[in-house]
């Protein structure tokens, strides 16, 4: 059997530079097509990485001022939970943006994205199947979730400038939305790095505003009234980790956003910057929602928190709203294009892009039109936790145990001769401990359903059930495999 954790290639540098120096070449010539991103899954040459970590601070920090944080945050409030309990949950969440962290360094170092280098952990066919289904499947929805709450706050938008908000116009408003997302998207990587400092900037002064009116309105002492105690209490404690933890762990792909920073990129700086910015942004903004929640009734957001604002500020506030949504789902866009990619289908990046936002618009009328937008929310964020928790650990696991050293040259090598072809196409290590993590994690669930081991005890352990005995199972097969391959 080929070893879990191959050994570097022995005349790796050599090929790397010979590759580097031919693409430069070519990208010299043919880079890019009227300013679109020309990379898609192929590996970025040296001579084209630029950059500081320190970009990564705003990319990160403007996905995450958005309306779905607003959402969550409130959300905690009207679960039962106190304001403080609420914003004590909300930091423990988002402690995870430290592993989206840990992800991002592979980026640098593989010069590759998240969905290429995963073919270390699951094999090349087996990778195929992960980005099919946690890369591709997964992105698309959040896409629609996202692109849903953007247009809540856009349908009161065109509300105040009094036409009518029926069906056709939602559908009209969705679509406008979705073709400025994409507009991002297709761009790429460069037309990312570039607008998200000053949509940064934009987005927390108004949201300085924001945060400024609801803490003159919030309760500090609020306190449902039924407090919630003993198993409830840890039920809807543990529940809210793992909201919150769905929104950093939904990044598997934050490589995707680093892969062009040169390979000497200090890794404490590229995960450091990143955590930052997600951390920062994702608690300023959920706490505003769980504040607001202690004075307004949260199940309406949107209507709600402008009953606090100043009439004037109510338009700009709605547009900060839809503008951060943008700039998240313009990443979640950006890697959906390159995930399917990843799985085998001979298509361009900028065409990808625009499949995936067609099925998210489809996806998003329908959330709408059809369902209940919040409860839609809850089901999405807390079943993918089921997933991306085992997924996430496999790729962190992966990071440590190579000491984040990857060839991504080598990663390109589908080939059934290729490092990375392993057992059939498949790196059983990964597979089997990815398949552990989630039959882990789906027997502990509280959420949608209740698996055997929470009507036992009465809360949802998925989240560090899949986290652990994932990273575990990967830890041990991985080495294993090493020392016998």
């Amino acid at each position: 059997m080929a070893s879990t954790l191959p050994d570097p290639i022995p005349d790796a540098d050599a090929h790397r530079a010979a590759t580097d120096a031919h693409t430069s070449g070519v990208s010299a010539r043919s880079g890019r097509a009227g300013g679109i991103e020309a990379h898609g899954i192929d590996h970025i040459p040296d001579a084209e990485r630029r950059g500081r970590p320190r970009e990564l601070f705003s990319v990160w920090a403007a996905a995450n001022v958005n309306y779905l944080s607003l959402v969550v945050g409130g959300a905690l409030v009207l679960m039962g939970l106190s304001l403080w309990q609420a914003l004590a949950v909300i930091v423990a969440g988002n402690l995870f943006w430290l592993l989206t962290g840990l992800l991002a360094v592979s980026g640098p170092a593989a010069g590759a994205p998240s969905e290429v280098i995963t073919r270390a952990m699951y094999g090349v066919l087996g990778n195929r199947v992960n980005n099919a289904v946690t890369g591709w499947t997964i992105s698309v929805c959040y896409f629609a979730l996202n692109l849903a709450a953007a247009a809540t706050a856009a349908f009161s938008l065109v509300a105040r400038t009094g036409l009518p908000v029926n069906t056709a116009v939602k559908a009209l408003v969705v679509v406008v939305i979705a073709a400025l997302t994409l507009a991002i998207s297709v761009w790429g990587h460069a037309a990312i790095i570039r607008l998200y400092m000053p949509i940064t900037l934009a987005l927390t002064a108004v949201f300085a505003v924001v945060g400024f009116v609801v803490v003159r309105h919030a309760d500090f002492g609020y306190v449902p009234d039924r407090p919630l105690t003993g198993t409830p209490l840890w039920a809807a404690l543990l529940a809210g980790v793992a909201l919150i933890a769905s929104g950093p762990l939904s990044y598997t792909t934050s490589a995707d956003f680093s892969r062009y920073l040169p390979r000497t990129a200090s890794a404490r700086a590229v995960a450091g910057w990143t955590a930052l910015g997600g951390f920062l942004a994702s608690v300023l903004v959920c706490g505003i929602g769980a504040l607001a929640a202690s004075a307004v009734d949260m199940s309406d957001p949107e209507s709600s928190l402008q009953l606090l604002l100043p009439g004037w500020f109510r338009p700009l506030f709605l547009l900060a709203l839809v503008l951060g949504t943008v700039a998240l789902d313009a990443l979640t866009a950006y890697s959906a294009g390159l995930a399917l990619q990843a799985v085998g289908i001979g298509i361009r990046r900028s065409r990808s892009v625009l499949v995936d936002g067609t099925v998210s618009v489809c996806l998003t009328l329908y959330a709408l039109l059809v369902s209940d937008f919040l409860d839609t929310v809850g089901n999405v964020l807390q079943l993918t936790v089921v997933l991306l928790g085992p997924s996430t650990a496999v790729y962190a696991t992966d990071i440590v145990l190579r000491r984040n050293r990857y060839d991504g040259l080598a990663l390109g090598d589908e080939s059934r001769t290729g490092p990375f072809w392993y057992t059939g196409g498949f790196n059983p290590a990964g597979v089997l401990a990815l398949g552990a993590g989630v039959a882990a994690a789906a027997v502990c669930v509280d959420s949608v359903y209740t698996g055997p081991v929470a009507a036992l005890g009465g809360v949802d352990l998925a989240l560090p059930a899949g986290l652990v005995v994932t990273s575990a199972v990967y830890a041990v097969l991985a080495r294993r495999t090493r020392a016998t391959g």
